[in-house]
């Protein structure tokens, strides 16, 4: 049985609804206050804009990852190319030297 996260809620920009929908964007990297996440979790995801409510997700891997080791499997997994992955990471976090990388499947 799935375990339920505390949270068991995460929220992503609308402009990447779509591509969650469609299962072409697979992960989502985060800072360390979204670490927290747990392989098994089970969580509704809403957009962070409105909270609105979209899909649910399961969590199946959590890992650290160095924003400098980024490389193009990450990117295709979040459905760009590795420069506009970098960019909007820069864009949300500004400098940031460590990633949590949420893989998930849409439930």
């Amino acid at each position: 049985m799935s375990r339920i996260s505390c949270d068991a809620k995460i929220t992503f920009f609308e402009r990447f609804e779509a591509d969650i929908l469609s299962g072409a964007k697979t992960i989502t990297l985060r800072d360390e206050s979204e670490s927290h996440f747990r392989v098994g979790d089970r969580l509704s995801v809403s957009t962070f804009e409105t909270g609105r409510y979209f899909c649910d997700i399961q969590v199946v891997r959590v890992e650290a990852v160095a924003f400098e080791a980024l490389n193009s499997r990450h990117a295709e997994q979040e459905n760009m190319s590795l420069e506009q992955l970098k960019a909007v990471i820069t864009e949300i976090y500004g400098e940031i030297e460590t990633l949590y990388l949420i893989e998930y499947r849409l439930l």
